[in-house]
Parts: C-alpha cells; sequence; structure tokens
C-alpha cells in the first residue's frame, strides 16, 4: 500500500497544458464517444415508467413506490487478456459501482461469458466467485457461449431504490459544490496501470461498509447529482456529470485529494474501485465529507459547478479549458437527450 495524505499536493510536477491534453486523450475518455452514435440507432420512445435512462450509471424504471435500476457492463478485452481473474473481478465491482452511484442497493447479476480457452474462463469465474463473495451480491443466471473464437465476460445487474432518494446524473445545479470522493488505501495492479484497487485487499463487511455510503447520502437527499469515478478518471467523469446535466465547472486540482507517492496525471485519469463524483448545496458540503470519512473514504470540495457549460482546471495560478461542451463531447448525453417530463426536480 502507499503512504496517503487528504489534501492538495502531488509528487510529481507536471505542466497544467499537458495534463489537459493527457486527460483528453486519456482512451477511458475517448472511447465514450461512440455511445451517442449508437443511441441515435433506438427510436425515442415515450414510457412513463422509465424515469431516466441515457446518462445515466444505471437506467431507473419506477416500481409501485420504489425505483428498479438496471445496468450493464462488458470488461475490456486488453483486460482480460492481461489478467483474466481481474477481468471477472472487476466485471461483478464495477456493476455494483454503477447501482450504488445512484443510491441504490445492489440486489442481483446475470452474467454473459464466451469461451474459447477454458483455461482463461476459469480464471474469470474465480474473480467472479472471489467478488460476489466480497460484496454479498449474488449472481442468479445469464448466458454461456462454450465455442466462441474469443474470450469476454458482459454482466448486468439490478438494484432498487425509493424514488424520491435516487441519485442522477443530470441534475448538477449552478452554485453546487463539486465533491470528489476517493479510497486513497489502494494500489495500481502491475497489469493495470489505470485502475486502483481499493477492494481486493480489504474484508468484506469493510467493502460492503463503503457500498451503503451513497444510499446513505440519497436517503438524507444532501447532494444535487453523482457518479462513480469510472474508466474516464475523476476529473473525466465530473466531465460526463456537467454534459448530462448541461453545466460547466471550475475545479482547482490541488485540492483533489490524493495518495502522496502517485503520479498527479495517473491518478486523475484512473477507475477509482472506490470513488465517487458528487454536486451538492455548500451548506451540505461538510455533512457529505463526514459520511464518506465514516467509511474512511477522503472527500473534499474541488470546485463550483457554472452554467457556463465548460469545464475549466486550476492549477499553481493557472487557468486551462478542458472541454467545451457546446462543441465537444464525452458520451454526447446532453440534457436534448433528456425529454422535459423527465427532468428530476433536485
Amino acid at each position: 500500500m502507499v503512504n496517503i495524505f487528504n489534501l492538495g499536493f502531488y509528487t510529481a510536477d507536471m505542466n497544467l497544458g499537458t495534463l489537459v491534453s493527457e486527460i483528453r486523450s486519456h482512451p477511458g475518455v475517448t472511447r465514450k464517444a461512440p455511445i451517442s452514435d449508437v443511441i441515435s440507432f433506438f427510436p425515442n420512445m415515450s414510457a412513463d415508467h422509465v424515469l431516466a435512462s441515457y446518462g445515466e450509471d444505471a437506467a431507473v424504471v419506477a416500481h409501485n413506490d420504489d425505483a428498479l435500476l438496471l445496468a450493464a457492463d462488458g470488461i475490456m478485452e486488453s483486460l482480460l487478456k492481461a489478467n483474466p481473474f481481474n477481468a471477472g473481478y472487476y466485471a461483478v465491482l464495477v456493476n455494483i459501482n454503477d447501482i450504488t452511484a445512484m443510491g441504490g442497493i445492489p440486489l442481483a447479476l446475470v452474467d454473459i461469458i464466451s469461451m474459447r480457452d477454458e483455461k482463461v474462463c476459469a480464471q474469470v469465474m474465480r474473480g467472479m466467485e472471489a467478488a460476489v463473495s466480497k460484496f454479498g451480491v449474488p449472481v442468479v443466471g445469464g448466458h454461456t457461449h462454450p465455442d466462441c473464437a474469443y474470450d469476454a465476460i458482459d454482466v448486468a445487474i439490478l438494484g432498487t431504490a425509493k424514488k424520491d432518494e435516487v441519485i442522477y446524473s443530470h441534475t448538477a445545479r449552478s452554485g453546487d459544490d463539486v465533491i470528489m470522493a476517493m479510497d486513497l488505501d489502494g494500489r495500481f495492479p502491475p497489469t493495470i496501470s489505470f485502475a486502483w484497487d481499493t477492494t481486493s485487499h480489504k474484508d468484506g463487511e469493510t467493502c460492503r461498509r463503503q457500498m451503503r455510503v451513497m444510499n446513505e447520502i440519497g436517503k438524507r437527499r444532501l447532494v444535487n447529482s453523482g457518479k462513480d469515478i469510472s474508466n474516464p478518471g475523476s476529473i473525466g467523469t465530473l466531465g460526463m456529470l456537467l454534459e448530462t446535466s448541461g453545466k460547466g465547472a471550475v475545479v482547482d486540482i490541488r485540492k483533489v485529494s490524493a495518495p502522496a507517492d502517485v503520479d498527479l496525471s495517473q491518478w486523475l485519469r484512473a477507475y477509482q474501485g472506490c470513488g465517487f463524483v458528487l454536486t451538492c448545496p455548500p451548506e451540505n458540503s461538510q455533512k457529505v465529507i463526514d459520511i464518506f470519512a465514516e467509511a474512511k473514504i477522503t472527500a473534499s470540495v474541488v470546485g463550483t459547478v457554472n452554467d457556463t457549460n465548460k469545464l475549466v482546471l486550476q492549477m499553481d495560478g493557472e487557468s486551462a479549458e478542458l472541454f467545451d461542451f457546446t462543441v465537444d463531447k464525452i458520451t454526447g448525453c446532453d440534457p436534448s437527450k433528456v425529454p422535459a417530463s423527465k427532468r428530476r426536480k433536485c
């Protein structure tokens, strides 16, 4: 494990312009672009029971007084080739994070596994078994392709939350504080340079406690929006949230919590095993930070949401524009993809 501290210092010096360029060209960001093209193929159907869809970590479907949360993730081919065990483990973890990010409780998983090499398949399944045992979310079915020319693992998940406690991505408000929350007790596995592993070395009870944090925040209705920090990294994930909300923000890089001896650019572009970006009214920020601290997750206010549609980074007295969502896109899931009748009121 690395030594950790809370705020505002990194061992590596980096020019802000270089940092902006590296985030913009990071594959975790650029590979999201085809999402809008895929969405355009589907008819825009009206469904009163669908409360949210594109741009969220999970679709939100009304079910009586509750909401069902539905998500799916496929694991990148490069990860499966590099470490099949970790591919299976993360296939479960990333889906759980999609549900917890929205304030939900994960209920069950289904998987689709495609097999070319039985040894690879066995390692994938052992990874999934380890994650299921640790997080306590069962695999209840799925589909197996035993005669493929490739190896692949895809997982879908079902979760639940109260309708009025769901944390959405498209509901950030101008004037909100931007909070980034990460578990700093982790490591970068040798074969995965942009995945901060915070769970494999921890006991199940600790991981499940961290898994419930966003549910507690949702119950107390402290935040206006939130997402889990996924492949685009912390700054890229904030960009997706702002894009979907039709907002901008100014972020001070030096206020982002980080381990002491991790490279700045690597850290900001890293997938987080347990990490979230949230926006909330300033008067709620300390309450949110304290809730995270109780679960040993370090959170800090790093910036402010505004109406500019631009994400601007600041560091050591300099400023640089990272994204201008009037011309740039990460996913293309902007407010035009959210019908006015479906936009949530915070």
